[in-house]
């Protein structure tokens, strides 16, 4: 039976990997529409040493790009002193593979609560907002060097599999026999990115996929793990 979790997870973590690879809009600073911290919808042309920001005008109740207001420019480096920091931010749909390496559940009958490593993967799908701070930091020949952050946020649900312990402690004493069983996983989390990272915390449910699922004293009983997730799309 863990050899079927461990077979599934590897495969979806060979189709999360392909996200690795390229780099995606959801963590990078790509062009596209975008809201200003002041709610003004514009479009940004992101290029290596500059990023200019155009102001938009609805057409035919369509977005498009306004080409008779000024352009504003954020370079690589600038000379201004005075050079403000600006936040741009993007809301999507948001599909990751997530795994919780720890969960914790709490205590069952007279069993002490328990903070179980078990392998498990899921496909998580939220919606998200990404944010991406332009700020401008002096260097150390004093010029002003254009520095770029994300952060992204994002709430959604998870479903996958993974393997957990039964045994006599897990049944109440009414199993004798000790295997790794399979169980379907679902729940809530939240994410949060930073750059490239993505941590983020679930409350899940576990039902364990053979007949003595009436036995197992977590099934569908609650938990908190610590999520942590590649994103795929």
């Amino acid at each position: 039976m863990r050899t079927i979790v461990i077979i599934i997870l590897a495969f979806l973590f060979m189709m999360s990997g392909c996200s690795v690879i390229r780099k995606t809009p959801k963590t990078s600073f790509a062009d596209g529409y975008y809201i200003q911290k002041n709610k003004d919808k514009v479009y940004i042309d992101v290029e290596d040493e500059v990023v200019r920001v155009h102001k938009t005008v609805l057409v035919n109740n369509k977005l498009a790009v306004d080409t008779t207001k000024s352009i504003e420019l954020y370079k690589q480096t600038s000379t201004n002193e005075k050079a403000k920091n600006i936040t741009f931010s993007k809301r999507s749909f948001d599909v990751d593979f997530l795994t919780m390496p720890l969960k914790y559940r709490p205590k069952q009958n007279n069993i002490p609560a328990q903070l179980n490593t078990n392998l498990n993967g899921a496909i998580y799908a939220g919606f998200r907002t990404d944010k991406f701070d332009i700020t401008y930091n002096k260097s150390e020949l004093h010029k002003l060097e254009r520095v770029i952050n994300h952060y992204g946020f994002s709430f959604g649900v998870f479903t996958g599999l993974g393997n957990t312990a039964v045994n006599a402690t897990t049944t109440n004493n009414l199993l004798i026999t000790d295997y790794d069983g399979l169980v379907w996983i679902k729940g809530i989390a939240g994410i949060v990115a930073i750059n490239t990272v993505t941590v983020g915390v679930s409350l899940g449910f576990d039902n364990l996929i053979d007949s003595n699922n009436n036995k197992w004293i977590y099934e569908n009983k609650p938990w908190f793990g610590l999520a942590f997730g590649l994103n795929l799309n």
